[in-house]
C-alpha cells in the first residue's frame, strides 16, 4: 500500500508555522498594551530604542559607500572603459549596444548619487563634506540621455570621471573608503 507523504508535509508546515508564529508573538511580549500600566508604557518609550544616533551614523556612512560605490564602478564598466575603447564612435562594432548600456548606467549612476547624497544627509561629517556636490551630480541627470543618443564627447565623459572622484575623495575626507563596486546590467536596467 502506497502512503501519500502530501498530508504529512502540510502537518509539518502547520506545526513549524504555528510555532513560529506563537514564540514570535511571546517573544515581542504579545500585543496587549492596553493591559500594561501607564507608568510601564512611558518607561518603555522612553528607553533608548536599539537604533541610536551613533548607530543611524554607521549606518548612513555604510549606505552613502554602497551608493557610491555602485555609481563609480558603473561609470567605469559601461561608461569610462568602452568610450576608452572607442565603442561609441561611428561605425565602431557594438556601438548602439555599448551606448544603451552608457546611457543606462548614466542613469543609474545618477540615482545611486542622489542617494549617496541623502545617506550622506544622515552624518554631519559626510554632509559637510558632501553639500558642495550636489551641484555636479545635478549636472549629470542630462548626460544619461546624450549617452544614449550617442551626443556625449570627451568632456562628458570627463564630468562623470570628476563627479565619481569627487564624490570618493568626500568619502576619504569623512573617514570612509568608497571603492568601485559593478553593479549588473540586470541592476542598471530596474
Amino acid at each position: 500500500m502506497f502512503l501519500s507523504l502530501t498530508p504529512i508535509r502540510r502537518a509539518v508546515l502547520a506545526l513549524v508555522l504555528t510555532s513560529t508564529l506563537t514564540f514570535g508573538l511571546a517573544a515581542c511580549g504579545g500585543s496587549n498594551h492596553a493591559a500594561r500600566p501607564a507608568k510601564e508604557t512611558a518607561a518603555a518609550a522612553a528607553a533608548p530604542s536599539p537604533s541610536t544616533s551613533a548607530e543611524k551614523v554607521k549606518f548612513a556612512k555604510t549606505k552613502f559607500v554602497a551608493n557610491a560605490g555602485l555609481a563609480a564602478g558603473a561609470t567605469y564598466q559601461w561608461i569610462v572603459k568602452p568610450y576608452r575603447a572607442g565603442k561609441f564612435k561611428k561605425g565602431a562594432d557594438g556601438r548602439t549596444f555599448a551606448l544603451v548600456k552608457a546611457g543606462l548606467a548614466g542613469a543609474f549612476t545618477y540615482n545611486r548619487l542622489k542617494a549617496a547624497i541623502k545617506d550622506a544627509k544622515g552624518d554631519p561629517t559626510l554632509s559637510k563634506a558632501v553639500a558642495p556636490l550636489t551641484a555636479g551630480v545635478n549636472k549629470l541627470k542630462e548626460l544619461g540621455s546624450k549617452l544614449r543618443k550617442g551626443d556625449a564627447d570627451k568632456g562628458d565623459i570627463d564630468s562623470f570621471k570628476d563627479t565619481i572622484n569627487d564624490m570618493k575623495k568626500a568619502g576619504k575626507e569623512a573617514g570612509v573608503d568608497v571603492k568601485n563596486k559593478v553593479p549588473s546590467t540586470s541592476d542598471l536596467g530596474s
